[in-house]
């Protein structure tokens, strides 16, 4: 049986999760008067994306877009301040880079993981459940023992995982495998004749990249994959870029559901395509290895659905015997075709994590027809009116906050606007609208 509630008191705010997204909120809510936060997280330490870990990778948005900055560039949870700590802060300044390392980043919120009193690893949170007498969450947490925590808000930030694509389902070889777990499944690749990564995001790209620079050596052929219609890049113009704003997200916020459902899947530039370099990467490489009428052994496929998987099937190049057979169409000449294959690495994206934790609330949860969160301008989850507790969410909006929800960019604003809700303005000073661009149409515009 769990053990009684703590005694020293509920807690204001108990964060379920450590991503960056509740890390950037736990740092920005050390210090505020007054409040009493604890973060749970099951892993033992602080992880991010670590089979993506790869050299030479690096984040897509500028280091100010750290934990913290932007909202309190005086934090001493900054990047700035972890350069400090690390004595890096001339190698950095002769680094003359804007966009961090990726593997740089995750020991940056590492440092600010460990280092916070507010953050408990090996702790799962198993149930929620809401106790009206006392108007207070009562948390249910595996720590090596079975306990009760109380709050009397919660925030959730249990992330994403991995999504497999139909036609892979019930395919689990050793070679076949999500990115996600690519750095570390990546030996399994030798021996491998034929390789082929589905999905271009930057994920698949960094994929496919690396794969590429090691062929001379690895003697893989390649292939990628993808259902969108190019090998395009990610929205990065200045003005391009006021759509991770807030001003945006409060625009888009205020649409209409079925406006939001139909403006996201036509904005995947913003947030699912490649960065120039990685592209500029790729296709110097396939150049240089086309000198003297030679032609790489790469086949760059777009507009094309792997709509089913055979296992040994032959391959439509001269190796024959192949281990899987992708069946492909394109989708403008809707023709069917295959591709063998010997291992498949899919960079197909990533879905919200269902909270299976809010199980015992379910009932009190105001969702959308399509049993989706719905989810107030300041993050907070609509419930029934006897649940006075708040819930918030964090990058678990995208349906109706925007494109916005999975970018590092807004983090820091997002959690200080949760914050400000909690605290009624007392936490930080939230920036004025920040964008050039007038989202909708303008005050005072005739009918």
């Amino acid at each position: 049986m769990p053990s009684p509630p703590d005694e020293a008191g509920p807690y204001d705010l108990l964060g379920v999760g450590l991503g960056p997204f509740n890390l950037s909120l736990a740092a920005l809510a050390d210090g505020v008067p007054g409040m009493r936060a604890v973060f749970l997280e099951q892993a033992d330490e602080f992880h991010w994306h670590p089979g993506l870990l790869l050299d030479g990778t690096t984040l897509q948005v500028p280091f100010l877009a750290d934990l913290v900055t932007l909202i309190d560039p005086t934090s001493r949870w900054s990047f700035l301040s972890y350069l400090r700590e690390h004595d890096r802060l001339f190698r950095f300044y002769f680094y003359e880079r804007f966009h961090l390392p990726r593997r740089e980043y995750d020991d940056y919120c590492r440092w600010v993981a460990h280092a916070l009193a507010s953050t408990r690893f090996g702790s799962r949170v198993e149930a929620v459940r809401w106790q009206p007498g006392s108007g207070l969450f009562e948390v249910t947490v595996w720590d090596g023992q079975l306990r009760t925590v109380t709050a009397r808000n919660l925030v959730l930030g249990v992330g994403t995982e991995p999504v497999v694509p139909a036609a892979f389902a019930g395919q689990h070889g050793p070679r076949v495998f999500h990115s996600a777990d690519y750095r570390q499944a990546r030996d399994r690749l030798a021996g491998a004749g034929h390789v082929t990564v589905v999905g271009s995001g930057q994920s698949g790209a960094e994929v496919f990249t690396d794969l590429l620079r090691a062929q001379p050596t690895s003697g893989h052929a390649l292939a990628w994959i993808t259902r969108t219609p190019a090998f395009a890049p990610m929205e990065y113009s200045k003005l391009g870029l006021e759509q991770f704003t807030p001003d945006y997200v409060r625009y888009f916020h205020g649409l209409d559901q079925r406006t939001k459902d139909a403006l996201v899947p036509g904005q995947w530039q913003l947030y699912k395509g490649i960065d120039g370099q990685t592209i500029a990467e790729i296709y110097d490489l396939l150049y240089e290895r086309s000198i003297g009428g030679a032609e790489p052994d790469a086949l760059l496929l777009p507009n094309v659905t792997i709509e089913a998987v055979d296992p040994g099937g032959t391959g439509a190049g001269p190796d024959g015997q192949r281990s899987y057979l992708l069946r492909c169409r394109h989708g403008d000449q809707h023709r069917a075709f295959t591709v063998g294959t010997d291992a498949v690495v899919l960079a197909t994206g990533y879905a919200p994590r269902r909270a299976t934790l809010l199980d015992p609330v379910a009932d009190l949860l105001d969702l959308d027809s399509g049993g989706r969160f719905r989810i107030d301008e300041r993050y907070r989850l609509a419930t029934a009116d006897e649940l006075t507790g708040r819930i918030y969410v964090q990058n678990a909006e995208l349906h109706t906050h925007g494109v916005g929800a999975p970018d590092l960019g807004l983090g820091a604003w997002r959690a200080a606007v949760i914050l400000d809700d909690l605290t009624g303005g007392r936490a930080h000073r939230l920036p004025r609208p920040a964008a050039f661009t007038t989202f909708g149409s303008p005050s005072g515009a005739g009918r």
